[in-house]
């Protein structure tokens, strides 16, 4: 069964609840994710689902561990994506596809699908800002070459931040 999109992040934003931060970088990637999927072949279910949830383990992790780690993320968050999923009425497959991307987003290698590597890619679409100085045009151009894993998401970053065009 396919589910929307629309109730995927009704079920995100009813668990984030006050949490604009959390729910407005979901909302980012899940963007990015379309824009990606449009030039890359990979599976809008799985994709969607996984860029509207890929951070749904982060309260978790802060309450259990005092961190928002990626780690703790990866930890926390399937079982949650799992309990959302299941409740929409996604099929099986599915569900464990994108628990398995969730339980790795910040582990890349440790997946090599093309769904993991277009959520991977929107999620640093969003992040790069935050983790990277992004004013310092050489450095940052070698950065999206050695951090984005589709040619899609590297000229995507390039248009994004170094005004290049695709």
């Amino acid at each position: 069964m396919t589910i929307a999109k629309a109730a995927l992040m009704g079920a995100m934003e009813a668990y984030f609840g006050a949490d604009s931060r959390r729910i407005d970088h979901s909302r980012k990637v899940t963007s990015y994710a379309e824009e990606l999927l449009k030039r890359e072949v990979g599976d809008p279910i799985v994709v969607i689902a996984a860029a509207v949830l890929h951070d749904i383990g982060i309260h978790q992790a802060e309450k259990k561990y005092g961190s928002p780690s990626g780690k703790y993320q990866e930890i926390e968050g399937p079982p949650i994506a799992r309990g959302i999923l299941t409740a929409l009425g996604m099929g099986q497959a599915h569900i464990d596809e994108v628990c398995e991307i969730i339980a790795h987003h910040h582990s890349p290698g440790k997946i090599t699908s093309k769904n993991f590597g277009i959520l991977y890619d929107a999620d640093w679409l969003v992040n790069l800002r935050d983790e990277y100085d992004i004013k310092d045009k050489a450095k940052l151009k070698a950065i999206v070459e050695r951090v984005f894993l589709t040619e899609s998401g590297k000229a995507l970053a390039r248009q994004t931040y170094l005004d290049e065009k695709s």
